[in-house]
Parts: C-alpha cells; sequence; structure tokens
C-alpha cells in the first residue's frame, strides 16, 4: 500500500490528509472531519486508517490548532494508551493452562469499575528490573499535591481517585500477555485516566459550551478554549495532571503483572525490558510549518522519527510495536490500534457468544456476554491498518495475544 496514501478529504476547508479512502470511512465520520476543518482555528488535520466516528471529533485524528484547543479533540479518556514490556520468558516456558496466570493477573489488577481496596503505597512497589523501588514512586509528592489545583468539585472524590491509580478500567482497556514472531514473550495493557479523567473532561466541555465565541458553531461538541483565557488556563492544568495520572497508573499497573508473572515462574530468573509508554488521546506544542502549535491526538501515537509505539488489535487479533519514520506529512502521527468498524451496539446485535468463543479460539481470555462487544469481528483488520501507515511507522515486531484480561 505504500504510496497510495496520504489523500485529500474532499470537501474539507483546512488542510485534512487521509490514510485512509473515503469509501472506507463512514459518512458521519467523514461529515465530523469536515466539521473539524471548518472551524477557523484549525491549521490542519490528519487522518488514520484506524479513523471511526467519535463524539465532537473522530477517534484517530490528529488536529492542529493555533492558539486554541477543543476538549473533544482529546476525548474523555485523557492520556490513554499503552505500556509494554519485553521479558526473558519465550512460549516454550509458558505452561499448556494459562488460566492461573490469568488468575494470578486479575487478583493483583482491579478491573471494570472497581478500585484497589485502599490506596497502593507506590513507595512499596519494585521496579520492573526487580532492582530498587519502581520509577512511578519518583516525584509522587509533587503530583498529588497538584491534585488540589484541579478545577471542579473533585476534592470529594479523591479517595477514589487514589484507589483507581493502578487499575484497568472497562471497555477496550486490557492487560495481554503474548508472543512475538520469535517466541519473545510480552507484556503489554491499555488503560487510560478512570473516572478522574472523565470527570474534569466533562466539566470543562461543559464550560467551553457556553462561551460566546462557540455559539455559532456547526457542532457544539467541538467547542474550543482560546489561548490567553482562565478557562483554557483551567483546562490546560487538568490536563496536564490527568495525562500524567495515567501514564503513572498504566505503569503501576505493569509492575503489578510483572509480579504476577514472576509469582508464576518460582525459581525462575526472568528478566525485564525497558517499558514503552504511550499516549494516544492527549495533547502537545509541536512547532509545525514554522508555528508553535497545539496539537490533539484522539486514538494516535505520536511517531516522530525512532519512537517507538504500540498498535494493539482487539482481543484475541494481536498488537505491533512500531517505530516511527517521522514523516512530517502525518504531523508526526500514527494510529492508535485497529479502531471499531461498528458500534458496540451493532456488535452486540450482530455477533453471539459462540462466535466471541471461535474468534477468540486458543486464548486464555472472558467468553461471556459482558466482553461481546469487544468481540474482533467489531474491529477493522489489523494488519491492514499497519499496512496503509507504511509511510508512518515500520515494525519491530509482530504480537500474538495468548492470554487477554478485560475488565
Amino acid at each position: 500500500m505504500t504510496g497510495q496514501f496520504p489523500v485529500p478529504l474532499s470537501g474539507a476547508k483546512a488542510s485534512t490528509l487521509m490514510w485512509a479512502h473515503e469509501y472506507e470511512v463512514e459518512p458521519a465520520a467523514l461529515q465530523q472531519l469536515r466539521n473539524i476543518a471548518a472551524l477557523p482555528w484549525v491549521e490542519g488535520v490528519r487522518v488514520m486508517p484506524d479513523v471511526h466516528l467519535g463524539k465532537g471529533a473522530t477517534v484517530g485524528s490528529v488536529i492542529a490548532m493555533r492558539d486554541a484547543v477543543s476538549p473533544n479533540a482529546v476525548g474523555v479518556d485523557i492520556g490513554c494508551g499503552m505500556v509494554g514490556v519485553r521479558t526473558s520468558l519465550t512460549d516454550d516456558d509458558l505452561p499448556d493452562d494459562l488460566g492461573p496466570i490469568r488468575a494470578r493477573i486479575e487478583k493483583a489488577v482491579p478491573v471494570g469499575f472497581n478500585g484497589h481496596p485502599e490506596a497502593l503505597d507506590v513507595r512499596r512497589l519494585r521496579s520492573i528490573s526487580g532492582r530498587g523501588p519502581a520509577e512511578v514512586s519518583k516525584g509522587l509528592d509533587a503530583f498529588w499535591n497538584r491534585f488540589a489545583t484541579l478545577h471542579g468539585k473533585v476534592s470529594d472524590i479523591e479517595g477514589r481517585v487514589r484507589r483507581q491509580l493502578g487499575t484497568l478500567g472497562s471497555g477496550n482497556h486490557f492487560i495481554e500477555l503474548c508472543a512475538d514472531q520469535s517466541g519473545q514473550v510480552w507484556l503489554q495493557l491499555h488503560s487510560g485516566s478512570r473516572n478522574i479523567g472523565k470527570t474534569l473532561a466533562e466539566q470543562h466541555v461543559a464550560v467551553a459550551k457556553t462561551l460566546e465565541h462557540n455559539q455559532g458553531l456547526v457542532d457544539r461538541d467541538l467547542a474550543v478554549f482560546l489561548a490567553g483565557t482562565p478557562q483554557m488556563d483551567a483546562y490546560l492544568n487538568d490536563l496536564w495532571w490527568a495525562q500524567e495520572y495515567a501514564a503513572r497508573s498504566r505503569a503501576v499497573m505493569m509492575t503489578l503483572v510483572v509480579d504476577a508473572v514472576r509469582a508464576s515462574f518460582p525459581g525462575v530468573d526472568i528478566t525485564f525490558d525497558e517499558a514503552i509508554n504511550v499516549h494516544h488521546n492527549y495533547v502537545a506544542v509541536e512547532h509545525i510549518d514554522g508555528a508553535d502549535l497545539i496539537v490533539t491526538r484522539k486514538g494516535a501515537i505520536r511517531a516522530g522519527a525512532g519512537d517507538l509505539g504500540l498498535i494493539p488489535g482487539s482481543m484475541g487479533t494481536g498488537s505491533y510495536i512500531v517505530r516511527g519514520l517521522g514523516n512530517p506529512d502525518s504531523f508526526w502521527s500514527a494510529s492508535h490500534g485497529a479502531g471499531r468498524r461498528m458500534s458496540r451496539g451493532a456488535a452486540k446485535r450482530t455477533f453471539t457468544l459462540e462466535d466471541l468463543a471461535a474468534q477468540t479460539a486458543g486464548i486464555e481470555c472472558r467468553k461471556d456476554a459482558g466482553v461481546l462487544d469487544e468481540i474482533p469481528g467489531a474491529y477493522k483488520d489489523l494488519d491492514s491498518v499497519i499496512a496503509a501507515q507504511a509511510d508512518l511507522v515500520e515494525v519491530v515486531a509482530r504480537l500474538n495475544t495468548l492470554l487477554c484480561v478485560k475488565g
């Protein structure tokens, strides 16, 4: 597919380049992209091959704005992303029955709406290498002291926020044990900022919709904050904190998963490489076309030259470890996953539990009605998504899922 992309989006006011053909994208998502490109503050939009309809802004979009930011161009799960670690284990080291390993992971990491019974003492966690305290304990006091600067009535939920640090959540979030094509075992997980990110995002979206400059927008869900205003400063203060919370939460979870894996192989000296921890719902200030612009990636990773990233599929379809090629045409970005091809409701109406069992055959995972909407058939083909962005990333490893924990 190299050379096919990017292609311009027809009818877009600002420069909008796509790593997908228009006929591959649902009409509502195309209109959403045109609405975004029509905002007066938008300098350019870049569309990833996993693009699909979102709230306000499409998932799989990269939006560069001048002196403005739209909270829904980030999404409510602020800081959502992936972390992955390669281990010294090979698939030959694994037992035939992965059920006990899955049970240990599920005992260590709360899933769904659950939190830890008490806030974890992160300082007691070991580093992934097993030598010294976990890296995530650094700067912990300063991080939590900033909680008092957050806006809205979040002080009422601080206890919950602390207990949810290091927990998975639900939906498309997961913890996986995978093997690459050489048989090397990897651990990876996908999660975000839990309830606090959603709470903060929704509060700020509500404020943005009341501002005078947003009253004439074709879609009020695209309401923006303008640079130099107290509303923008408040949003960015809360967003930077939530992004850090999400990254720290992933790091905490990975240390818990590593400990669970170690406990599953008594007497075996397992080593773990340095973690790859990347956001795919976030804001950054980046230099584009000679100007410092506010870039939002909603369902997209940064793919600067040499940047390592993770692009997962759905439960059962594996993932890719990639290295960015630094393509400026995409604003140095790549897709964040396979991307949904049907809504959760449509998936539940289309597929049965028998379909779920067949599509996840050979994988240690839940196969019940609670995860039917996450069935692989509800997602786009991951290999095709990777092929469409051959000019954005190079493949480091193809991971095959062996075990998957879902909320």
